[in-house]
């Protein structure tokens, strides 16, 4: 029982950043929320008993990602991010909430689609590690090193044009 209730408190935790992260109008908040969600994941990891999970979910996502944000944020003078927020636009919203929509009936789809969902369900516990591995780490269908590596990739090149942009504003 105890178990639950600080699974509760953790999820609402973690909602609850998360929302701060996405409304607060200030950068800097939004990367110290975004921190203290990536906390309480890490928690809710723990909670759950997958610590190498957990130890892996503070190692890299609210260690290295959250300084790399705030580095980038740091890089980046403040006459860019002047000006980055405007008024609400219903058009915009709507646009945004239907995308979003998509996304997670497209990521709830690969989801089931996976080999991983009916491992877990013949067992009726949680999935064996090796096969979570070939999974995760396999380059066959269904398997995702491949996604893994274009996204490496893609965060790679985002890093460096948010450099190259910030770097062009300097020299004017």
């Amino acid at each position: 029982m105890e178990r639950l209730v600080i699974f509760i408190i953790l999820a609402l935790f973690v909602l609850g950043s998360a929302t701060l992260a996405v409304l607060t109008k200030r950068i800097m908040r939004a990367a110290t929320f975004l921190l203290f969600a990536l906390f309480g994941i890490a928690g809710l990891y723990f909670c759950l008993g997958y610590a190498f999970l957990g130890t892996v979910q503070l190692a890299i996502y609210a260690g290295g990602v959250t300084i790399l944000y705030v580095f980038a944020i740091n890089v980046v003078n403040k006459s860019t991010l002047q000006g980055i927020f405007e008024n609400f636009n219903l058009k915009r919203w709507a646009i945004g909430a239907i995308a979003s929509v998509v996304a997670l009936a497209a990521i709830l789809l690969a989801f089931f689609k996976t080999k991983l969902v009916e491992s877990i369900a013949v067992t009726n516990d949680e999935a064996p590690m090796q096969a979570l591995g070939q999974i995760m780490m396999g380059a066959g269908k269904y398997q995702y090193i491949l996604p893994f590596e274009f996204i490496s990739v893609f965060l790679l090149v985002c890093i460096i044009g948010g450099i190259v942009i910030a770097r062009k504003e300097d020299d004017k």
